[in-house]
Protein backbone atom coordinates (compact mmCIF):
# COMPACT_ATOMS: atom_id res chain seq x y z
CA UNK A 1 0.00 0.00 0.00
CA UNK A 2 1.27 3.53 -0.87
CA UNK A 3 1.66 4.69 2.75
CA UNK A 4 3.24 8.07 1.98
CA UNK A 5 0.50 9.14 -0.42
CA UNK A 6 -2.18 7.72 1.87
CA UNK A 7 -0.91 9.84 4.75
CA UNK A 8 -0.74 12.92 2.55
CA UNK A 9 -4.31 12.41 1.31
CA UNK A 10 -5.69 11.73 4.79
CA UNK A 11 -3.85 14.59 6.53
CA UNK A 12 -4.90 17.10 3.88
CA UNK A 13 -8.51 15.90 3.94
CA UNK A 14 -8.81 15.91 7.73
CA UNK A 15 -7.12 19.32 8.03
CA UNK A 16 -9.54 20.99 5.65
CA UNK A 17 -12.55 19.11 6.96
CA UNK A 18 -11.93 20.39 10.49
CA UNK A 19 -11.62 23.94 9.16
CA UNK A 20 -14.81 23.53 7.14
CA UNK A 21 -16.59 22.08 10.17
CA UNK A 22 -15.81 25.19 12.21
CA UNK A 23 -16.65 27.55 9.35
CA UNK A 24 -19.85 25.64 8.55
CA UNK A 25 -21.07 26.02 12.12
CA UNK A 26 -20.28 29.72 12.07
CA UNK A 27 -22.01 30.20 8.71
CA UNK A 28 -25.16 28.48 9.97
CA UNK A 29 -25.03 30.59 13.12
CA UNK A 30 -24.94 33.80 11.07
CA UNK A 31 -27.63 32.50 8.71
CA UNK A 32 -29.96 31.92 11.67
CA UNK A 33 -29.01 35.18 13.39
CA UNK A 34 -29.50 37.44 10.37
CA UNK A 35 -32.21 35.65 8.37
CA UNK A 36 -33.94 33.39 10.95
CA UNK A 37 -34.26 29.67 11.68
CA UNK A 38 -37.04 29.35 9.11
CA UNK A 39 -34.66 30.35 6.30
CA UNK A 40 -32.19 27.82 7.72
CA UNK A 41 -34.93 25.21 7.41
CA UNK A 42 -35.66 26.21 3.81
CA UNK A 43 -31.94 26.06 2.98
CA UNK A 44 -31.83 22.53 4.45
CA UNK A 45 -34.85 21.60 2.33
CA UNK A 46 -33.11 22.91 -0.81
CA UNK A 47 -30.02 20.85 -0.03
CA UNK A 48 -32.15 17.74 0.42
CA UNK A 49 -34.03 18.27 -2.86
CA UNK A 50 -30.82 18.83 -4.79
CA UNK A 51 -29.26 15.84 -3.04
CA UNK A 52 -32.14 13.70 -4.27
CA UNK A 53 -31.82 15.05 -7.81
CA UNK A 54 -28.18 14.06 -8.00
CA UNK A 55 -29.20 10.42 -8.42
CA UNK A 56 -28.90 11.44 -12.07
CA UNK A 57 -25.16 11.14 -11.50
CA UNK A 58 -25.84 7.39 -11.76
CA UNK A 59 -22.64 6.49 -9.92
CA UNK A 60 -20.64 7.28 -13.04
CA UNK A 61 -17.78 8.67 -10.95
CA UNK A 62 -17.22 5.54 -8.90
CA UNK A 63 -17.76 3.19 -11.83
CA UNK A 64 -15.35 4.85 -14.27
CA UNK A 65 -12.77 5.73 -11.59
CA UNK A 66 -12.64 2.05 -10.63
CA UNK A 67 -12.04 1.12 -14.28
CA UNK A 68 -9.15 3.61 -14.42
CA UNK A 69 -7.11 1.93 -11.67
CA UNK A 70 -5.83 -0.99 -13.72
CA UNK A 71 -4.77 0.97 -16.85
CA UNK A 72 -3.05 3.50 -14.58
CA UNK A 73 -1.15 0.68 -12.84
CA UNK A 74 -0.27 -0.78 -16.27
CA UNK A 75 0.76 2.62 -17.65
CA UNK A 76 -1.83 2.42 -20.44
CA UNK A 77 -2.45 6.14 -20.98
CA UNK A 78 -4.50 5.54 -24.11
CA UNK A 79 -7.22 3.71 -22.16
CA UNK A 80 -7.11 6.35 -19.40
CA UNK A 81 -7.61 9.09 -22.00
CA UNK A 82 -10.55 7.26 -23.55
CA UNK A 83 -12.15 6.76 -20.15
CA UNK A 84 -11.64 10.43 -19.30
CA UNK A 85 -13.38 11.58 -22.49
CA UNK A 86 -16.30 9.26 -21.75
CA UNK A 87 -16.36 10.57 -18.20
CA UNK A 88 -16.40 14.23 -19.34
CA UNK A 89 -19.16 13.73 -21.91
CA UNK A 90 -21.33 11.78 -19.47
CA UNK A 91 -20.99 14.36 -16.70
CA UNK A 92 -21.98 17.22 -19.00
CA UNK A 93 -25.14 15.32 -19.94
CA UNK A 94 -25.82 14.62 -16.26
CA UNK A 95 -25.47 18.30 -15.40
CA UNK A 96 -28.17 19.24 -17.90
CA UNK A 97 -30.43 16.41 -16.70
CA UNK A 98 -30.16 17.63 -13.10
CA UNK A 99 -30.99 21.17 -14.24
CA UNK A 100 -34.12 19.99 -16.08
CA UNK A 101 -35.24 17.76 -13.20
CA UNK A 102 -34.63 20.59 -10.72
CA UNK A 103 -36.77 22.98 -12.73
CA UNK A 104 -39.58 20.40 -12.79
CA UNK A 105 -39.58 20.34 -8.97
CA UNK A 106 -40.06 24.11 -8.65
CA UNK A 107 -43.90 24.15 -8.83
CA UNK A 108 -44.06 21.79 -5.82
CA UNK A 109 -41.84 23.84 -3.49
CA UNK A 110 -44.73 25.35 -1.46
CA UNK A 111 -46.06 21.83 -0.74
CA UNK A 112 -42.67 20.65 0.52
CA UNK A 113 -42.08 23.73 2.69
CA UNK A 114 -44.83 23.31 5.30
CA UNK A 115 -45.61 26.43 7.39
CA UNK A 116 -43.40 28.54 5.12
CA UNK A 117 -44.03 32.21 6.02
CA UNK A 118 -40.71 34.04 5.72
CA UNK A 119 -40.54 36.87 3.16
CA UNK A 120 -38.15 35.47 0.53
CA UNK A 121 -38.66 34.38 -3.07
CA UNK A 122 -38.57 30.61 -2.67
CA UNK A 123 -38.38 30.03 -6.43
CA UNK A 124 -35.46 32.40 -7.07
CA UNK A 125 -33.42 31.13 -4.12
CA UNK A 126 -34.01 27.51 -5.09
CA UNK A 127 -32.94 28.26 -8.68
CA UNK A 128 -29.69 29.82 -7.45
CA UNK A 129 -29.01 26.75 -5.31
CA UNK A 130 -29.68 24.51 -8.30
CA UNK A 131 -27.28 26.44 -10.57
CA UNK A 132 -24.45 26.17 -8.02
CA UNK A 133 -24.81 22.38 -8.03
CA UNK A 134 -25.15 21.99 -11.79
CA UNK A 135 -21.96 23.99 -12.43
CA UNK A 136 -19.90 21.57 -10.34
CA UNK A 137 -20.64 18.75 -12.79
CA UNK A 138 -18.83 20.47 -15.63
CA UNK A 139 -15.43 19.91 -14.01
CA UNK A 140 -16.13 16.71 -12.06
CA UNK A 141 -14.37 14.56 -14.69
CA UNK A 142 -11.13 16.47 -14.17
CA UNK A 143 -11.33 16.12 -10.38
CA UNK A 144 -11.93 12.38 -10.71
CA UNK A 145 -8.97 12.03 -13.07
CA UNK A 146 -6.68 13.60 -10.48
CA UNK A 147 -8.10 11.34 -7.76
CA UNK A 148 -7.65 8.23 -9.90
CA UNK A 149 -3.90 8.89 -9.81
CA UNK A 150 -4.08 8.82 -5.98
CA UNK A 151 -3.62 12.59 -5.70
CA UNK A 152 -6.80 13.22 -3.72
CA UNK A 153 -5.01 15.89 -1.68
CA UNK A 154 -4.85 18.13 -4.78
CA UNK A 155 -8.61 18.16 -5.36
CA UNK A 156 -9.15 18.46 -1.61
CA UNK A 157 -7.06 21.62 -1.48
CA UNK A 158 -8.97 23.10 -4.42
CA UNK A 159 -12.49 22.16 -3.30
CA UNK A 160 -12.07 22.58 0.45
CA UNK A 161 -9.91 25.69 0.18
CA UNK A 162 -12.49 27.25 -2.11
CA UNK A 163 -15.30 26.23 0.21
CA UNK A 164 -13.52 27.76 3.21
CA UNK A 165 -13.08 31.13 1.49
CA UNK A 166 -16.67 30.89 0.23
CA UNK A 167 -18.05 30.45 3.75
CA UNK A 168 -16.06 33.42 5.03
CA UNK A 169 -17.44 35.52 2.16
CA UNK A 170 -20.98 34.29 2.93
CA UNK A 171 -20.66 35.36 6.56
CA UNK A 172 -19.52 38.81 5.46
CA UNK A 173 -22.52 39.01 3.11
CA UNK A 174 -24.95 38.01 5.88
CA UNK A 175 -23.51 40.59 8.27
CA UNK A 176 -23.43 43.38 5.68
CA UNK A 177 -26.59 42.72 3.66
CA UNK A 178 -28.64 40.05 5.54
CA UNK A 179 -29.53 38.66 2.12
CA UNK A 180 -30.23 34.98 1.43
CA UNK A 181 -30.12 35.70 -2.32
CA UNK A 182 -26.57 37.12 -2.18
CA UNK A 183 -25.63 34.23 0.14
CA UNK A 184 -26.54 31.78 -2.66
CA UNK A 185 -24.99 33.87 -5.45
CA UNK A 186 -21.75 33.63 -3.51
CA UNK A 187 -21.95 29.82 -3.85
CA UNK A 188 -22.13 30.12 -7.63
CA UNK A 189 -19.12 32.45 -7.80
CA UNK A 190 -16.88 30.14 -5.79
CA UNK A 191 -17.94 27.01 -7.67
CA UNK A 192 -16.82 28.80 -10.84
CA UNK A 193 -13.48 29.67 -9.23
CA UNK A 194 -12.96 26.02 -8.21
CA UNK A 195 -13.67 25.01 -11.81
CA UNK A 196 -10.91 27.35 -13.04
CA UNK A 197 -8.42 26.09 -10.44
CA UNK A 198 -9.15 22.44 -11.30
CA UNK A 199 -8.75 23.18 -15.02
CA UNK A 200 -5.31 24.73 -14.47
CA UNK A 201 -4.14 21.89 -12.22
CA UNK A 202 -5.26 19.00 -14.43
CA UNK A 203 -3.74 20.54 -17.55
CA UNK A 204 -0.43 20.95 -15.77
CA UNK A 205 -0.32 17.44 -14.28
CA UNK A 206 -2.18 15.34 -16.88
CA UNK A 207 -2.10 17.40 -20.05
CA UNK A 208 -1.10 14.36 -22.09
CA UNK A 209 -4.27 12.54 -21.02
CA UNK A 210 -6.46 15.49 -22.03
CA UNK A 211 -4.74 16.00 -25.38
CA UNK A 212 -5.10 12.40 -26.54
CA UNK A 213 -8.42 12.44 -28.40
CA UNK A 214 -8.01 9.45 -30.68
CA UNK A 215 -7.91 6.39 -28.40
CA UNK A 216 -11.08 4.35 -27.93
CA UNK A 217 -12.49 2.02 -25.31
CA UNK A 218 -12.67 -1.69 -26.08
CA UNK A 219 -16.15 -3.27 -26.25
CA UNK A 220 -15.30 -5.45 -23.21
CA UNK A 221 -14.33 -2.44 -21.07
CA UNK A 222 -17.35 -0.48 -22.24
CA UNK A 223 -19.60 -3.39 -21.25
CA UNK A 224 -17.98 -3.51 -17.81
CA UNK A 225 -18.47 0.23 -17.33
CA UNK A 226 -22.15 0.03 -18.31
CA UNK A 227 -22.71 -2.81 -15.86
CA UNK A 228 -21.00 -0.88 -13.07
CA UNK A 229 -22.92 2.31 -13.87
CA UNK A 230 -26.22 0.43 -13.70
CA UNK A 231 -25.23 -0.99 -10.33
CA UNK A 232 -24.13 2.38 -8.93
CA UNK A 233 -27.32 3.98 -10.24
CA UNK A 234 -29.27 1.66 -7.99
CA UNK A 235 -26.99 2.52 -5.08
CA UNK A 236 -27.59 6.21 -5.74
CA UNK A 237 -31.36 5.79 -5.72
CA UNK A 238 -31.21 3.89 -2.44
CA UNK A 239 -28.97 6.50 -0.84
CA UNK A 240 -31.21 9.34 -2.01
CA UNK A 241 -34.36 7.64 -0.72
CA UNK A 242 -32.73 7.10 2.69
CA UNK A 243 -30.98 10.44 3.20
CA UNK A 244 -32.57 13.24 1.17
CA UNK A 245 -36.15 12.00 1.38
CA UNK A 246 -36.01 11.90 5.19
CA UNK A 247 -35.51 15.68 5.31
CA UNK A 248 -38.23 16.28 2.71
CA UNK A 249 -40.69 14.16 4.71
CA UNK A 250 -39.82 16.05 7.90
CA UNK A 251 -40.33 19.38 6.11
CA UNK A 252 -43.62 18.34 4.48
CA UNK A 253 -45.19 16.72 7.59
CA UNK A 254 -43.49 18.47 10.53
CA UNK A 255 -42.72 21.91 9.06
CA UNK A 256 -39.63 23.91 8.07
CA UNK A 257 -39.22 25.26 11.62
CA UNK A 258 -38.69 21.78 13.08
CA UNK A 259 -36.55 20.88 10.05
CA UNK A 260 -34.41 23.93 10.83
CA UNK A 261 -33.83 22.72 14.41
CA UNK A 262 -33.22 19.17 13.24
CA UNK A 263 -30.78 20.38 10.57
CA UNK A 264 -28.68 22.09 13.25
CA UNK A 265 -28.20 18.76 15.04
CA UNK A 266 -27.66 16.89 11.79
CA UNK A 267 -25.27 19.49 10.35
CA UNK A 268 -23.00 18.97 13.36
CA UNK A 269 -23.39 15.22 13.00
CA UNK A 270 -22.76 15.09 9.23
CA UNK A 271 -19.79 17.43 9.51
CA UNK A 272 -18.32 15.20 12.19
CA UNK A 273 -19.04 12.07 10.15
CA UNK A 274 -17.46 13.80 7.17
CA UNK A 275 -14.25 14.23 9.17
CA UNK A 276 -14.31 10.56 10.18
CA UNK A 277 -15.01 9.35 6.64
CA UNK A 278 -11.95 11.24 5.47
CA UNK A 279 -9.87 8.64 7.27
CA UNK A 280 -11.30 6.19 4.75
CA UNK A 281 -12.24 7.96 1.49
CA UNK A 282 -8.69 9.01 0.42
CA UNK A 283 -7.75 5.32 0.61
CA UNK A 284 -10.23 4.27 -2.09
CA UNK A 285 -7.78 4.61 -4.97
CA UNK A 286 -4.93 3.14 -2.87
CA UNK A 287 -6.94 0.01 -2.04
CA UNK A 288 -8.19 -0.15 -5.63
CA UNK A 289 -4.60 -0.24 -6.90
CA UNK A 290 -3.66 -2.88 -4.29
CA UNK A 291 -6.60 -5.06 -5.35
CA UNK A 292 -5.61 -4.70 -9.02
CA UNK A 293 -2.07 -5.80 -8.14
CA UNK A 294 -2.55 -8.48 -5.46
CA UNK A 295 -6.18 -9.64 -5.35
CA UNK A 296 -8.59 -10.20 -2.45
CA UNK A 297 -6.44 -12.28 -0.12
CA UNK A 298 -4.06 -9.40 0.48
CA UNK A 299 -6.97 -7.07 1.26
CA UNK A 300 -8.60 -9.20 3.94
CA UNK A 301 -6.14 -8.29 6.69
CA UNK A 302 -6.51 -4.59 5.87
CA UNK A 303 -10.30 -4.89 5.97
CA UNK A 304 -10.17 -6.44 9.44
CA UNK A 305 -7.91 -3.63 10.66
CA UNK A 306 -10.17 -0.92 9.25
CA UNK A 307 -13.20 -2.50 10.93
CA UNK A 308 -11.47 -2.03 14.27
CA UNK A 309 -10.48 1.55 13.48
CA UNK A 310 -14.03 2.21 12.29
CA UNK A 311 -15.55 1.08 15.60
CA UNK A 312 -13.09 2.95 17.86
CA UNK A 313 -13.52 6.21 15.94
CA UNK A 314 -17.30 5.77 15.99
CA UNK A 315 -17.47 5.00 19.72
CA UNK A 316 -15.39 8.05 20.68
CA UNK A 317 -16.99 10.56 18.35
CA UNK A 318 -20.63 9.46 18.55
CA UNK A 319 -20.67 9.10 22.33
CA UNK A 320 -18.98 12.50 22.48
CA UNK A 321 -21.67 13.89 20.19
CA UNK A 322 -24.43 12.54 22.41
CA UNK A 323 -22.73 14.00 25.48
CA UNK A 324 -22.34 17.59 24.29
CA UNK A 325 -24.63 18.25 21.31
CA UNK A 326 -27.25 20.20 23.31
CA UNK A 327 -24.55 22.53 24.64
CA UNK A 328 -22.98 22.83 21.17
CA UNK A 329 -26.31 23.86 19.62
CA UNK A 330 -26.87 26.42 22.40
CA UNK A 331 -23.35 27.85 22.11
CA UNK A 332 -23.21 28.10 18.33
CA UNK A 333 -26.82 28.59 17.22
CA UNK A 334 -28.51 30.19 20.22
CA UNK A 335 -31.23 29.31 22.73
CA UNK A 336 -34.63 27.83 21.94
CA UNK A 337 -33.30 25.54 19.21
CA UNK A 338 -32.74 22.40 21.30
CA UNK A 339 -34.49 19.11 20.47
CA UNK A 340 -35.87 16.63 23.06
CA UNK A 341 -33.41 14.07 24.51
CA UNK A 342 -35.30 11.23 22.83
CA UNK A 343 -34.63 12.76 19.39
CA UNK A 344 -30.97 13.28 20.27
CA UNK A 345 -30.67 9.62 21.27
CA UNK A 346 -32.25 8.34 18.04
CA UNK A 347 -30.10 10.65 15.88
CA UNK A 348 -26.97 9.33 17.60
CA UNK A 349 -27.91 5.67 17.20
CA UNK A 350 -28.98 6.18 13.59
CA UNK A 351 -25.71 7.73 12.50
CA UNK A 352 -23.53 5.36 14.55
CA UNK A 353 -25.20 2.34 12.93
CA UNK A 354 -24.72 3.92 9.50
CA UNK A 355 -21.10 4.76 10.26
CA UNK A 356 -20.27 1.13 11.04
CA UNK A 357 -20.77 0.47 7.31
CA UNK A 358 -17.86 2.72 6.26
CA UNK A 359 -15.10 0.14 6.11
CA UNK A 360 -17.32 -2.21 4.08
CA UNK A 361 -18.34 0.59 1.69
CA UNK A 362 -14.70 1.63 1.29
CA UNK A 363 -13.64 -1.86 0.21
CA UNK A 364 -16.77 -2.32 -1.92
CA UNK A 365 -16.06 0.82 -3.96
CA UNK A 366 -12.34 0.04 -4.18
CA UNK A 367 -12.88 -3.49 -5.49
CA UNK A 368 -15.84 -2.76 -7.77
CA UNK A 369 -18.21 -5.21 -6.07
CA UNK A 370 -21.07 -2.70 -6.05
CA UNK A 371 -22.56 -4.61 -8.98
CA UNK A 372 -23.35 -7.69 -6.89
CA UNK A 373 -25.58 -5.90 -4.38
CA UNK A 374 -27.18 -3.57 -6.93
CA UNK A 375 -30.72 -4.51 -5.85
CA UNK A 376 -30.02 -3.83 -2.17
CA UNK A 377 -30.31 -0.01 -2.35
CA UNK A 378 -33.69 -0.21 -4.10
CA UNK A 379 -35.00 -2.53 -1.40
CA UNK A 380 -33.43 -0.36 1.30
CA UNK A 381 -34.71 2.91 -0.14
CA UNK A 382 -38.21 1.60 -0.79
CA UNK A 383 -38.48 0.06 2.68
CA UNK A 384 -37.21 3.25 4.29
CA UNK A 385 -39.65 5.43 2.35
CA UNK A 386 -42.66 3.23 3.15
CA UNK A 387 -41.73 2.87 6.84
CA UNK A 388 -41.09 6.62 7.16
CA UNK A 389 -44.49 7.50 5.69
CA UNK A 390 -46.17 4.83 7.83
CA UNK A 391 -44.53 6.02 11.05
CA UNK A 392 -45.25 9.68 10.25
CA UNK A 393 -48.95 8.83 10.04
CA UNK A 394 -49.20 6.49 13.07
CA UNK A 395 -46.80 8.22 15.50
CA UNK A 396 -48.19 11.05 17.69
CA UNK A 397 -47.33 14.57 16.53
CA UNK A 398 -44.44 15.03 18.95
CA UNK A 399 -42.85 11.74 17.82
CA UNK A 400 -43.23 11.99 14.03
CA UNK A 401 -39.59 13.05 13.62
CA UNK A 402 -38.48 10.05 15.70
CA UNK A 403 -40.61 7.80 13.51
CA UNK A 404 -38.74 8.89 10.37
CA UNK A 405 -35.38 8.14 12.02
CA UNK A 406 -36.52 4.79 13.43
CA UNK A 407 -37.47 3.74 9.91
CA UNK A 408 -33.90 4.45 8.77
CA UNK A 409 -32.44 2.47 11.68
CA UNK A 410 -34.62 -0.55 10.89
CA UNK A 411 -33.64 -0.60 7.21
CA UNK A 412 -29.96 -0.26 8.07
CA UNK A 413 -30.05 -3.13 10.55
CA UNK A 414 -32.10 -5.57 8.51
CA UNK A 415 -30.81 -4.82 5.02
CA UNK A 416 -27.52 -2.91 4.84
CA UNK A 417 -25.62 -4.69 7.61
CA UNK A 418 -26.65 -8.05 6.22
CA UNK A 419 -26.18 -7.75 2.46
CA UNK A 420 -23.15 -5.44 2.10
CA UNK A 421 -20.58 -7.50 4.05
CA UNK A 422 -21.98 -10.75 2.59
CA UNK A 423 -21.26 -9.54 -0.95
CA UNK A 424 -17.75 -8.41 -0.03
CA UNK A 425 -16.86 -11.69 1.65
CA UNK A 426 -18.33 -13.79 -1.14
CA UNK A 427 -16.82 -12.02 -4.14
CA UNK A 428 -13.57 -10.55 -2.78
CA UNK A 429 -12.45 -12.54 0.26
CA UNK A 430 -14.22 -15.75 -0.82
CA UNK A 431 -14.91 -17.00 2.70
CA UNK A 432 -17.63 -16.95 5.37
CA UNK A 433 -18.62 -13.63 6.99
CA UNK A 434 -19.84 -15.16 10.28
CA UNK A 435 -17.03 -13.63 12.34
CA UNK A 436 -17.66 -10.20 10.84
CA UNK A 437 -21.40 -10.51 11.42
CA UNK A 438 -20.83 -11.36 15.07
CA UNK A 439 -18.30 -8.55 15.42
CA UNK A 440 -20.53 -5.80 14.00
CA UNK A 441 -23.56 -6.63 16.17
CA UNK A 442 -21.25 -6.88 19.19
CA UNK A 443 -20.06 -3.37 18.39
CA UNK A 444 -23.65 -2.09 18.34
CA UNK A 445 -24.40 -3.72 21.70
CA UNK A 446 -21.22 -2.31 23.23
CA UNK A 447 -22.08 1.19 22.03
CA UNK A 448 -25.63 0.93 23.43
CA UNK A 449 -24.14 -0.10 26.79
CA UNK A 450 -21.73 2.85 26.66
CA UNK A 451 -24.69 5.20 26.09
CA UNK A 452 -26.46 3.66 29.09
CA UNK A 453 -23.35 4.09 31.26
CA UNK A 454 -23.02 7.73 30.20
CA UNK A 455 -26.66 8.41 31.05
CA UNK A 456 -25.99 7.07 34.55
CA UNK A 457 -22.96 9.28 35.25
CA UNK A 458 -23.40 12.49 33.17
CA UNK A 459 -23.64 15.80 34.99
CA UNK A 460 -25.54 19.05 34.52
CA UNK A 461 -23.88 22.23 35.80
CA UNK A 462 -25.14 25.78 35.91
CA UNK A 463 -22.49 26.74 33.36
CA UNK A 464 -23.06 25.61 29.78
CA UNK A 465 -19.33 25.54 29.13
CA UNK A 466 -18.71 23.60 32.33
CA UNK A 467 -21.29 20.98 31.34
CA UNK A 468 -19.83 20.82 27.85
CA UNK A 469 -16.24 20.21 29.02
CA UNK A 470 -17.05 17.80 31.85
CA UNK A 471 -19.53 15.65 29.92
CA UNK A 472 -17.19 15.61 26.93
CA UNK A 473 -14.35 14.29 29.10
CA UNK A 474 -16.62 11.69 30.70
CA UNK A 475 -17.76 10.50 27.26
CA UNK A 476 -14.19 10.12 25.98
CA UNK A 477 -13.16 8.15 29.07
CA UNK A 478 -16.13 5.80 28.72
CA UNK A 479 -15.58 5.39 24.96
CA UNK A 480 -11.93 4.45 25.59
CA UNK A 481 -13.25 1.01 26.57
CA UNK A 482 -13.70 0.36 22.84
CA UNK A 483 -9.91 0.03 22.37
CA UNK A 484 -9.30 -3.01 24.61
CA UNK A 485 -12.53 -4.61 23.36
CA UNK A 486 -11.32 -4.24 19.76
CA UNK A 487 -7.88 -5.58 20.63
CA UNK A 488 -9.51 -8.62 22.24
CA UNK A 489 -11.97 -9.39 19.41
CA UNK A 490 -10.24 -8.24 16.19
CA UNK A 491 -7.21 -10.28 15.13
CA UNK A 492 -6.28 -8.03 12.22
CA UNK A 493 -6.42 -4.90 14.35
CA UNK A 494 -4.35 -6.62 17.04
CA UNK A 495 -1.71 -7.64 14.47
CA UNK A 496 -1.26 -4.16 13.00
CA UNK A 497 -1.30 -2.42 16.38
CA UNK A 498 1.39 -4.83 17.61
CA UNK A 499 3.43 -4.17 14.47
CA UNK A 500 3.02 -0.42 14.90
CA UNK A 501 4.11 -0.53 18.56
CA UNK A 502 7.20 -2.60 17.69
CA UNK A 503 8.24 -0.15 14.98
CA UNK A 504 7.63 2.80 17.30
CA UNK A 505 9.74 1.27 20.09
CA UNK A 506 12.50 0.45 17.60
CA UNK A 507 12.58 4.06 16.44
CA UNK A 508 12.70 5.33 20.01
CA UNK A 509 15.63 3.06 20.79
CA UNK A 510 17.49 4.24 17.69
CA UNK A 511 16.69 7.86 18.39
Amino acid sequence: MDIVRSKKNIITSVFFKVILLALGIMTTRYLIRYTGNEVNGIYSLFKSIVGFLTIAELGVGTAISYCMYKPIVDGDNAVVSALYRLFKKTYCIIGFLILIAGLCVMPFLPLLAKDYTVDINIYLTYALMLVSIVLSYFYSAKSSLINAYKNNYVTTIISSGGMAVQQVAQMVILIAFRSFVLFLICRIVFVALQWIATEICVRKCHGDILENKTSKISPELKSEIISNIKAMFMHKIGGALVNSVDSMIISAFCGVVLLGKYSNYVSIMTSMVGVLILFFTPLTSIIGHLYAESGGEELKKYYSFFNGVNFILGAVFFLGYYAVIDEVVFIFFGSGLELPSSVKLVITLNYFIQFLRQSTLLFRDSTGTFYYDRWKPLIEGGANLLLSLLFVYIFPTQYKLIGVLVATIITNLLICHTIEPYVLYKHVFKCSMRKREFEIYLQMVVFAVLLFVFEAVNVSLSSVWGTFVLNGCIAVLIAAVSLPITLATNKGFRFYMSSFMKKTLARLKRG
